[in-house]
């Protein structure tokens, strides 16, 4: 199985919570990517395209993979920082 997510990368769980609030308000997932992600996926919206089980790392893996098809997640921490994950696919 495969899913397709996006995701936007702050450096502080406060700003996630800032930003998961303004999605949950009605903001623009993938323009808020655009506007406020440290990572280069920004320039897509946040996607990261198709990626299967052991490709990421293992607390935005298991993030990613607990979610609905369109639900984001609560921030979640890596070494890179604090990460908003929306799930977009999932190929079987």
């Amino acid at each position: 199985m495969k899913i397709r997510a996006s995701h936007i990368l702050v450096q502080t769980e406060e700003e996630a919570k800032e930003l998961l609030e303004q999605i949950n308000n009605g903001s623009d997932f993938s323009e808020l990517a655009q506007e406020h992600s440290l990572c280069p996926s920004k320039r897509d919206g946040g996607d990261l395209r198709y990626f299967g089980k052991g490709m990421m790392v293992k607390p935005f893996e298991d993030a990613a993979f607990a979610l609905e098809v369109g639900q984001v997640s609560e921030p979640v921490q890596t070494q890179f920082g604090w990460h908003l994950i929306k799930l977009t696919d999932i190929k079987e």
